[in-house]
């Protein structure tokens, strides 16, 4: 596979002004490939070569200038126009393309409830290759005209407002300058709910067997899609740049979203069948204005190059959380990105794999790729926020408005950035850019306290090389309530400091980046950690007991905590836990990391009882129904902790938790997948349950089911299914690796773990990124932590050359492996 490098991309934008592409697509063609007749227009500045970029199943016919060019030529997925002079220019490219199964390019999906067929496009980094001819890099912006012929009965839907010209002939408005990447179609017989806000066409649209579920929450999508949408003028003095505002719930997505302008593509899995907590809602409202902000930073204004996604998504990241928090009902978003994303961050940042925010380079599309990660997610929308703390919210938007006028519909870099960010301040935000965004790793800040006739001074050490602004907490104890921890005041400090920091009396706890406003691990001096440790629960704000838990969690992963003094706190604290996110990612820790992986085989026994108490209490507090989405987390969690099926066995056959909730299909699967790897359920039971659910989603849960079987005929049949067939699709193929490895059937399945490195090695080759990265992640045998296992993946590293989304997923499994048996050592 091609891939185009920074080098030829910056030659490419030297020698080339691209005006404009007519595309047309032919969908009714049949299942396997669809038609594709792309023109460009374009200017060569001098005389020269270039080429154009094309996956084909087949090349019909090129034209340049009308006169017919060799298809022979073709090689590599690059067609080379040699010769060209300076001077206007029109490229004919008439080509048959193949529909994909693994979200890239043209994903083509048919619905199992009721046989309905849908496409979709998803052309992020490179896959535009894959739909049309194209100079395929972002800086090479051009306007875009779209006609899809579509069969009878389909809706399409563009970036533009479409219009139906009948016969199945849609077309689409022209856009204004875009990038490639951004060009999007959306096809089938959609179910499409239209409106209008502040002069504009507003849809949101889904396959229409999840209708019903759209429509109950049709009003709440609508009224966070209006809320940002109003927030985001009232902070951007730039007006929404196109036609119409699109959102697009579509199957089997390999992203959370996408954000095409007019048309923002979300996996479906954001149209709920199912209870959710109102934590999940607020996340849907996070992706939501995320996408939205993309509106402006990103599709208004693009990167240059590959090396500055972080501008992308670390403002769309900070601004999603921001402006959800301050146009929406959900009143603390921040705290599910501190327990959660920015665990993410931190993790990513701890690897080898690590990389500064914003890259001096990255040299191909290849390796662009890999930096969608928590350090462009969390740990860029972290140093925003950072500095807007620093900076000012006032300047920091100003600086932002100073962007989108200078660069609106081109596209900027990083130093464009900082310049208009000086251009709004008398700060010097290049030391801070250089300071921020071409580091790696992770600082530690280590609060010191000295006392000295009563009154104390604080002193923070800092591991690492960044300035932080820094809220410091200091609580005390309750005097009437020993289990309360109060808060006396907050300080700000900056790090490193000028002299140490007058405290008063000594706290009960001294909590470094209280309020969570910069990114960095923190410790806890000794007093401070017995506090904590009795007086978790009892800390007021919900972002606190976040930055708390965090703290915990990076002391486990660091071997400084032991893991079962991780459990304990949680089993101590967390039954009196109110913030359904810090419940959520706890237990999810504490399962998937202390119990399966840090926590040595014969202590997880004990280990999967405690959460199961942990659960039960939970289910006990929520059993007068005041808090339907506590009690739901505890259900979940109690159900993927159960080490005896007889509990959840007797709510699958009847029904229900007794007390609630009624289960819905998402518990059903998730009760009979537990089973399945208790051994407690067989063939034909997985079997009714499909049949009684034959949705998309009944498909995954079954497939989840079967590979989870603890039989070697299941394992066989789900591996071959994995890696021999090319058959699965991408959510299929997911599913089904999740149900493989199961601590419980380690010795079952123990002859596989050196066959995944050999077997992954060629299906990550032969499927493309999309699966390498499924398999690297979903297919990794986690829970077989050994030393045995660490030196196979590391032999494969160096002798098998593994493709380059593969190695990258193996590098951190097996960072995060070698970190897990240091715990276990420790």
């Amino acid at each position: 596979m091609s891939v185009i490098t920074r080098d030829e991309a910056q030659l490419r934008a030297q020698f080339l002004d691209v005006h404009r592409y007519t595309i047309e697509l032919d969908l009714t063609t049949g299942d396997e490939t669809f038609g594709s007749l792309t023109v460009i227009r374009f200017t060569a500045r001098s005389d020269g070569d270039t080429f154009v970029e094309l996956k084909p199943a087949e090349l019909r016919a090129v034209t340049l200038d009308g006169q017919p060019l060799d298809p022979e030529s073709f090689r590599d997925d690059r067609l080379p126009l040699e010769n060209l002079t300076a001077g206007e220019h029109e490229l004919r490219v008439d080509a048959v393309m193949r529909y994909s199964r693994t979200g890239e390019g043209m994903h083509r999906f048919t619905d199992p409830t009721d046989g309905e067929t849908y496409v979709y496009t998803q052309l992020f980094l490179d896959d535009v290759q894959r739909v049309f001819a194209a100079f395929d890099q972002p800086d090479l912006k051009a306007v875009f005209e779209l006609t899809v012929t579509a069969p009878q009965g389909w809706t399409v839907l563009a970036n533009g407002v479409t219009e139906h010209l009948g016969q199945g002939r849609w077309q689409a408005a022209p856009t204004p300058l875009i990038s490639t990447y951004l060009v999007a179609v959306a096809a089938g017989p959609w179910h499409s709910v239209r409106t209008e806000h502040r002069g504009l066409p507003f849809g949101i649209h889904c396959r229409r067997s999840l209708a019903p579920h759209l429509d109950a929450d049709t009003e709440e999508i609508l009224e966070v899609t209006r809320a940002c949408f109003d927030r985001y003028h009232e902070k951007f003095e730039e007006p929404y740049p196109f036609d119409s505002y699109d959102q697009a719930f579509v199957p089997e997505f390999n992203a959370g979203a996408m954000e095409n302008p007019g048309l923002v593509t979300f996996r479906d899995d954001f149209v709920y069948r199912s209870a959710v907590t109102d934590t999940e809602r607020q996340i849907r409202a996070m992706v939501i204005a995320h996408e939205m902000a993309h509106m402006w930073f990103g599709d208004l204004v693009t990167l240059k190059w590959w090396d500055d996604i972080w501008l992308n998504e670390s403002f769309a990241e900070y601004m999603g959380y921001q402006t959800t928090l301050e146009a929406t009902r959900f009143t603390e978003p921040w705290v599910e990105f501190g327990v959660t994303r920015k665990a993410w961050g931190y993790d990513a940042d701890q690897r080898p794999s690590t990389h500064p925010v914003a890259p001096e380079a990255v040299d191909d599309t290849a390796a662009a790729l890999l930096n969608f990660d928590g350090i462009s997610y969390a740990k860029g929308a972290s140093a925003l926020r950072q500095l807007v703390a620093w900076l000012g919210e006032k300047d920091f938007l100003a600086g932002i408005n100073i962007h989108f006028q200078r660069h609106r519909f081109a596209n900027a870099t990083l130093a464009d950035f900082i310049d208009s960010l000086a251009a709004a301040t008398e700060r010097d935000v290049h030391a801070w850019a250089d300071a921020w965004l071409r580091t790696t790793g992770v600082d530690t800040l280590t609060p010191g306290v000295e006392s000295a006739d009563g009154a104390c001074t604080l002193t923070v050490d800092r591991a690492g090389s960044r300035p932080h602004r820094v809220s410091v907490g200091l609580y005390d104890r309750d005097l009437t309530d020993e289990g309360r921890l109060v808060l006396r005041e907050r300080i700000g400090i900056d790090v490193p400091q000028d002299a140490p920091q007058p405290i008063g009396k000594r706290p009960a706890l001294l909590l470094l980046n209280d309020g969570d406003l910069t990114y960095a691990k923190v410790r806890f001096d000794g007093e401070s950690f017995e506090a904590v440790r009795s007086g978790l629960s009892g800390l007021p704000d919900p972002l606190t007991r976040a930055v708390v838990w965090n703290a915990l969690r990076d002391a486990v992963r660091d071997g400084e905590l032991p893991p079962a003094a991780y459990l304990e706190t949680a089993r101590a604290h967390l039954p009196l836990e109110t913030d359904l996110a810090l419940v959520q990612g706890v237990l999810a820790f504490a399962s998937a990391h202390v119990a399966d992986r840090y926590l040595c085989p014969e202590d997880r026994p004990a280990a999967l009882a405690t959460l199961t108490s942990l659960c039960r209490d939970l289910l006990r507090r929520t059993e007068d129904g005041d808090n339907p989405g506590l009690r739901l987390v505890a259900v979940r969690h109690f159900i993927d902790v159960a080490a005896h099926p007889d509990t959840i066995a007797a709510w699958l056959a009847d029904g229900t938790v007794p007390g609630g909730p009624e289960l819905d299909p998402e518990l059903r699967w998730r009760i009979l997948g537990r089973l399945a790897v208790l051994g407690a359920t067989d063939e034909a039971a997985i079997a009714a349950e499909l049949e009684r659910d034959p949705s998309a989603t009944g498909q995954e849960g079954a497939a989840t089911c079967r590979a989870a079987l603890p039989d070697p005929e299941a394992k066989r049949a789900a591996w071959e299914a994995m890696f021999t067939g090319d058959d699965l699709s991408n959510y299929l193929f997911t599913a089904t690796a999740r149900g493989f490895w199961q601590p419980e059937q380690a010795d079952l399945v123990r002859e596989y773990v050196p066959r995944y490195y050999k077997d992954v090695v060629a299906l990550a080759a032969r499927r493309g990124p999309a699966i390498a990265v499924a398999a690297g992640r979903w297919a990794f045998p986690q829970h077989a932590v050994d030393a045995e296992h660490l030196a196979l993946g590391e032999t494969c590293l160096r002798e098998a050359g593994p493709v380059v989304a593969l190695r990258r997923r193996l590098v951190d499994e097996l960072d995060d492996l070698a970190r897990a048996l240091r715990v276990r050592g420790a």
